[in-house]
C-alpha cells in the first residue's frame, strides 16, 4: 500500500511513523508513506493557500488550486483507489472502514486547515470523507495519523500475530472481552479460573459472553446495526 498525505504542516505528520509498528511496516515495505507540503503547488511568492471567504464571514479557506495541482501531480504518476480529505462533517470513522481501506493500493489523504477547503475541492476532487470524532481539530495532520494507524496494522505482515487485528474490538461488532496476564492473583484480585482450565471452547464461550455483556453495557448502539 501507499500512502500520499497533502499537508501543510508535514513535520506534524511524521513522528507517529518513526516508530513502533508503522515504523516498522515501512522498514518491511509493507507501507510507502509519502508527505506533500502544499506549499510546493503555489504560484506566489508567499506561498498563499488560503484566502478570505466569498460572500464574507470569519475565517479563511484552502484555496482549490494548490490542493488540485498536488493531487493532479499525484495521478499522473498512478491510479489511485481513495481521495480521502479528513473533516469533521465526514462519515465517521470506524473498523469497518479501516477494514475497507487496507485493502487499496494507492490512497491520498488531504488534511484540511483553517474553516476548511473550497467547496469544490469536496465536490471534484474527493472520492472519501471521513471524520475520527465529532469535535475539530486546529488541522487534519493528527486525524490522518490516526486513520492511518488504524489501517496499516491491518495490512497482512505488519503485526506479529495474524489474528490479533482480527480479534479487536468491532470486528464484529463487539467490544473485546476481559484480557489477563501474569501474576494469578494481585492484591487478592484473581483471575477467573476458568482460563486455566485448558478447555478452550469453554473460554471461546466466555469469552463471546463477555464481549457481548461489555457491549451490551457500555455500546448498545453497536448491537443494533
Amino acid at each position: 500500500m501507499r500512502i500520499d498525505i497533502i499537508t501543510v504542516l508535514p513535520e506534524l505528520l511524521k513522528s507517529p511513523f518513526e516508530a513502533s509498528i508503522l515504523k516498522r511496516a515501512i522498514e518491511a515495505n509493507l507501507v510507502e508513506i509519502h508527505f506533500h507540503n502544499l506549499r510546493d503547488y503555489t504560484t506566489d511568492n508567499y506561498k498563499s493557500i488560503d484566502d478570505t471567504q466569498f460572500g464574507g464571514g470569519a475565517g479563511m479557506v484552502m484555496m482549490i488550486e494548490p490542493i488540485d495541482k498536488c493531487i493532479s501531480n499525484l495521478k499522473s504518476q498512478r491510479d489511485y483507489c481513495e481521495v480521502i480529505y479528513m473533516t469533521p462533517d465526514g462519515e465517521t470513522l470506524n473498523q469497518g472502514i479501516a477494514n475497507h481501506i487496507s485493502i487499496k493500493e494507492n490512497i491520498i489523504i488531504l488534511c484540511g486547515h483553517y474553516k476548511g477547503v473550497d467547496q469544490r475541492v469536496r465536490d471534484y476532487l474527493i472520492t472519501r470523507e471521513i471524520s475520527i470524532g465529532d469535535f475539530v481539530l486546529s488541522g487534519g495532520e493528527l486525524a490522518a495519523a490516526v486513520l492511518c494507524d488504524a489501517v496499516i496494522r491491518l495490512i497482512p505482515g505488519v503485526l506479529g500475530n495474524e489474528t490479533s487485528a482480527l480479534t479487536d474490538s468491532f470486528q464484529d461488532n463487539l467490544l473485546a472481552p476481559p484480557i489477563y496476564t501474569k501474576p494469578r492473583e494481585y492484591k487478592g484480585w484473581k483471575v477467573p479460573e476458568l482460563l486455566f482450565s485448558g478447555n478452550l471452547p469453554k473460554i471461546e464461550e466466555w469469552r463471546e459472553e463477555q464481549a457481548y455483556k461489555r457491549t451490551k453495557a457500555r455500546r448498545p448502539d453497536l448491537l443494533e446495526d
